[in-house]
């Protein structure tokens, strides 16, 4: 009977261990361990990251972290980083948030428009991808790449297209390059490469032209127009006459691309570059401009006119006063002018 009692009371003990080691499991394996409000919260670990820039990264939404390296270490994922970035629900157990940074990097989308030069591009993505604007300002001007795929610097900014990309977060510089030259060679189709032959363009002249058409109008109904008014001009042996070339070369000259320009003197007429169109014939060496795909599709799409001017219809802004002939021009000219000083607009 005596040893009757001593196995049931060893058994007994035996049950509270298990039962407490099952609880203890269950507390650091299974049970919450968050310590934020919002229903999820965005994680990035770069990739380079040890565990502690991991734990550092994690620090302000666990409740314990004690537990959190329990749970990592017996799971093996302090000796196997992986970079990226994760989400962690709210309510989510160490168990979940390890499964979570070790398997779960979750694509961001990205989106870029209006850069006016390469160095731009880069801050911007830079912003928002892992890889910094230093690398990928240098991917961009690689001279190999760029003679490879049919570039220059001065025309390298018309490889990226405007629009919204799905990248994962921890992309670098070089596959940040290479998805957009695929982007862009997805984009020219054979259609759109010959529209761009009918006006007698290649793909990056119509970037670069559909970049001018992009800074003389925001108005998209009316880049078609504009766009015809230059086609035009370049299809008659007429220089192109394009303000928007003009304020880059001075800006370029300067190297002051922060300077505002909003009234061209005639003075900056003179500036020697090949950007200016009113001194040199022809397309600038590049875009001045990252345009919008429609400005780009009204250059593959022009509208079909005699017009040959242009300027800005103070009555209707945002829009322009389009002639056929100098003297036309200069009456509409008038009307701009006149509001222009009126403004005190004087640079």
């Amino acid at each position: 009977m005596y040893i009757k009692k001593i196995i049931a009371a060893t058994a007994l003990i035996g049950l509270v261990i298990a039962g407490v080691f099952a609880y203890n499991i269950y507390g650091k394996f299974l049970s919450p361990n968050t310590a934020f409000n919002n229903e999820e919260a965005h994680v990035y670990i770069a990739s380079d990251a040890t565990y502690q820039d991991v734990k550092a990264e994690l620090a302000p939404l666990l409740k314990d972290e004690e537990s959190f390296d329990q749970v990592a270490e017996r799971k093996g994922y302090i000796s196997n980083i992986k970079a990226g970035h994760f989400l962690i629900k709210k309510g989510s157990s160490n168990n979940d948030i390890v499964n979570s940074i070790r398997s779960g990097n979750i694509p961001i989308k990205i989106s870029f428009n209006n850069q006016e030069r390469l160095e731009d591009l880069a801050g911007r993505i830079g912003q928002q991808l892992e890889a910094d604007s230093i690398e990928l300002i240098s991917a961009f001007k690689d001279a190999e790449f760029l003679k490879d795929n049919g570039f220059e610097e001065a025309t390298a900014l018309s490889m990226y297209l405007p629009n919204t990309y799905e990248f994962y977060w921890n992309t670098d510089a070089e596959s940040y390059r290479g998805r957009m030259l695929a982007e862009y060679k997805r984009f020219w189709t054979e259609e759109r490469k010959a529209k761009a032959k009918e006006q007698g363009l290649t793909p990056n002249e119509v970037y670069a032209l559909a970049s001018i058409v992009q800074k003389e109008t925001a108005k998209a109904d009316e880049r078609p127009r504009v766009a015809g008014v230059y086609l035009n001009r370049l299809h008659n042996g007429w220089k192109l006459d394009a303000d928007p070339t003009v304020i880059y070369a001075v800006k370029k000259e300067a190297n002051d691309f922060d300077r505002v320009i909003k009234r061209v003197l005639y003075k900056d007429l003179e500036t020697d570059s090949p950007y200016n169109t009113y001194m040199y014939g022809g397309l600038p060496p590049g875009p001045i401009f990252m345009p919008d795909l429609s400005a780009i599709h009204a250059v593959l799409n022009p509208e079909s006119h005699q017009y040959y001017f242009f300027v800005a219809d103070v009555s209707n802004p945002g829009y322009h006063l389009f002639a056929k002939t100098m003297a036309q021009h200069n009456t509409n000219r008038k009307q701009y002018i006149n509001w222009i000083n009126k403004q005190g607009i004087n640079r």
